[in-house]
């Protein structure tokens, strides 16, 4: 089968789309043939050297991706071949075929396309307990949240919309604005204005509910737009490494700061279930809406990487093998 490969850690020169091993099955895994992967800054981290990778060289990028089942280990039950199914946390996925272990397969519906399924499983999921269990959205809440034209971002918006919430956005162009506001944020503001000052006259002075907070650098700032009692919801540090809390702050102002991750909430395959039927069920009924990604053929992954870089996108990147 064809893959995207590598064999030593560097830039998206390093990507090589050629002929490996096709990947056997065991008794509780089905093997998918993808037809749509998703592309992730983690697979940036991991092609860097900078993450977690399993396994040896040639390396195999890709965690999440939707596809066709094409056979079954012998303690599979449930699946059959033929049936569509996507995966949000199964390595080795920038291949023609994936070895999925059964836990991991989240039936996808007929109304979900494989691109669409390939874009939302994983920033679907994340901004699905973030606004589920992370804090949870109420009506009338005032949210913040970084990076809202980003791929998570425009889904958070778009869920705290749908709980009753109003969005505030950041973002850092005009054009970003303009995709945050098309999601349906209430208000956006740029990194490099004062946004501190625009969130908090936005609020009368009171500071927002909640702060979805992805940047990392700029959590100091996140607590100053946030109200007495209120939270930052710590999931990502894209910007870099967040300087260190006082607890102080937080006894004085009653705030709370709380993490997330979400391979702490996909723990079984009926969490997994649950929640994509969820999301599905918002998309279905056009209460959640997925942009169209930018698409890519695996073979030009290199390319593919470079575009994910320059952080000109303003949403799903998806490889078709």
């Amino acid at each position: 089968m064809k893959a995207l490969v590598f064999n030593t850690f560097g830039g998206p020169e390093v990507l090589e789309y050629t002929e490996i091993m096709e990947p056997v099955i065991g008794p509780d895994q089905i093997l998918v043939r993808m037809k749509a992967i998703g592309l992730n800054f983690a697979d940036i981290y991991r092609r860097k050297g900078n993450y977690h990778l399993a396994g040896e060289p040639p390396y195999i990028l890709g965690y999440e991706g939707a596809g066709i089942v094409e056979e079954t280990g012998a303690n599979v039950q449930g699946i059959s071949v033929g049936d569509r199914i996507g995966f949000a946390d199964v390595p080795y996925a920038n291949a023609e075929l994936v070895a999925v272990p059964m836990e991991k397969a989240i039936p996808l519906p007929e109304t979900i396309s494989f691109a669409e399924g390939a874009s939302v499983l994983l920033q679907g999921l994340t901004a699905h307990y973030l606004t589920k269990d992370s804090y949870a959205v109420k009506k009338n809440n005032i949210v913040l949240v970084h990076a809202a034209a980003g791929g998570v971002g425009q889904l958070l918006v778009q869920i705290v919309k749908l709980l009753g919430g109003t969005a505030i956005g950041l973002t850092s162009s005009l054009e970003k604005a303009a995709a945050a506001e098309e999601a349906g944020a209430d208000k956006v503001f740029l990194y490099q204005d004062d946004w501190k000052r625009q969130v908090l006259e936005a609020t009368n002075g009171k500071g927002v509910d909640v702060v979805y907070e992805s940047v990392g650098s700029t959590l100091h700032e996140s607590f100053a737009v946030t109200r007495t009692g209120g939270t930052v919801v710590f999931y990502g540090m894209a910007g870099g490494d967040p300087a260190l809390v006082d607890p102080r702050m937080l006894m004085d102002t009653s705030k709370t700061l709380t993490g997330g991750d979400l391979w702490n909430v996909l723990t079984s395959r009926e969490e997994r279930v649950i929640r994509s039927n969820e999301l599905f069920c918002w998309m279905e009924e056009g209460k959640v809406r997925v942009s169209d990604p930018t698409v890519f053929a695996l073979r030009d992954g290199q390319e593919a990487h470079r575009y994910l870089e320059s952080r000109k996108s303003t949403g799903k990147i998806v490889l078709i093998p």
